[in-house]
């Protein structure tokens, strides 16, 4: 029997950038809902995968399983818990060693790239719940779980709706040693001095960075990148933005930089880098983010940022529906219907 993990996150969509930019809580009643709708989304093939659920202690995992449907056998992966990234990043790497066959994460920017970072060759169905939004697709959580199913029971065929996203690897030396930091779509450099509140919400704040994708409806610095040069999540490269002043900057873009913030931002420089191409940032007291969220305190030190090309397999849910009906997944036989007594 094919086999699906799935990863809700419980803290995905609470940050400050909830509050401050007026955008929306996704609550544990949302989660729960959503997960629902996965499970049943496993129903659409004839022969229906399996499915474990990452515990949680905010009953999400619980309500999920209690409320599995019948045709669907589900259980609780055995890890332990922490209440934190780690409880994640720990599911992946289970699911990875137990060969699940797809994982469909239910949480934001943040939570797929826990799951890259451990989930290896299984493609995942990445569905948004968090805050920063631009990897996870904004799909009905039913619609995910079909297209989970479809993946994980081979009734399409991977290689054709299963893509490879980019990332990028920040990389500084330090007095203390080496620091390393992975983003999937984007890596920033912020001249503020402390993490704080991690969120990145601040324009002034932004000094540059670089990008695996670059679309105008994306969100933070892919979003800015996206207002001057195209780049497709699975495309190779990226693009390096160096931001200045708006006032003093010979081009300017109107973007999205979180949730409920539109700006307006200064571009210094805008360039494609390639695969595995270095690009360095000097940072003489300031942060590294990832996807929007502040990492690494930096003094005094060169940061090198590179785009790699083996980010997560992603499923592409609507190239999946669309090839689940080409091979006649959804198409059943006629069958005969009684009359009702009115006929």
């Amino acid at each position: 029997m094919a086999r699906v993990g799935l990863v809700v996150n419980p803290a995905a969509g609470r940050d400050i950038r909830r509050l401050t930019g007026g955008a929306s809580v996704v609550d544990d009643y949302a989660k729960r809902r959503v997960a629902d709708c996965v499970l049943e989304g496993l129903t659409a093939v004839p022969d229906p995968p399996s499915v474990r659920v990452m515990p949680d202690r905010s009953g999400i995992a619980d309500h999920v399983l209690e409320e599995a449907p019948d045709a669907i056998e589900a259980e609780a992966l055995d890890i332990p818990l922490e209440r934190s990234a780690a409880d994640t990043r720990r599911a992946a790497a289970q699911f990875r060693a137990d060969g699940a066959d797809a994982v469909v994460v239910l949480g934001g920017d943040g939570t797929t790239r826990d799951v890259a970072g451990e989930i290896g060759s299984v493609p995942v169905v990445s569905v948004s719940t968090g805050t920063n939004n631009v990897v996870p697709s904004a799909v009905d959580g039913t619609v995910a779980g079909v297209a989970a199913a479809l993946v994980a029971t081979s009734t399409v065929s991977a290689a054709d709706v299963v893509e490879r996203h980019g990332r990028i690897e920040a990389r500084a030396e330090t007095p203390s040693g080496e620091k390393r930091l992975a983003a999937l779509a984007a890596a920033e450099v912020s001249s503020r001095s402390f993490i704080g509140s991690r969120a990145l919400l601040d324009p002034d704040d932004l000094v540059g960075g670089v990008v695996s994708r670059a679309r105008p409806g994306d969100i933070g610095l892919p979003a800015v990148a996206g207002a001057l040069e195209s780049v497709a999540p699975g495309e190779p490269g990226g693009v390096a933005l160096r931001l200045t002043d708006p006032v003093d900057a010979p081009r300017t873009a109107r973007a999205v930089l979180a949730p409920g913030v539109v700006a307006t931002v200064g571009i210094e420089s805008c360039k494609r880098v390639e695969p595995d191409e270095p690009v360095a940032f000097e940072v003489p007291d300031g942060v590294v983010g990832a996807d929007g969220e502040r990492e690494l305190e930096l003094t005094d030190t060169t940061v090198e940022f590179r785009v790699r090309s083996d980010g997560p397999r992603l499923v592409d849910v609507d190239a999946a529906l669309a090839a689940g009906a080409d091979a006649g997944t959804f198409a059943l036989e006629a069958v005969d219907v009684p009359p009702s007594p009115e006929d």
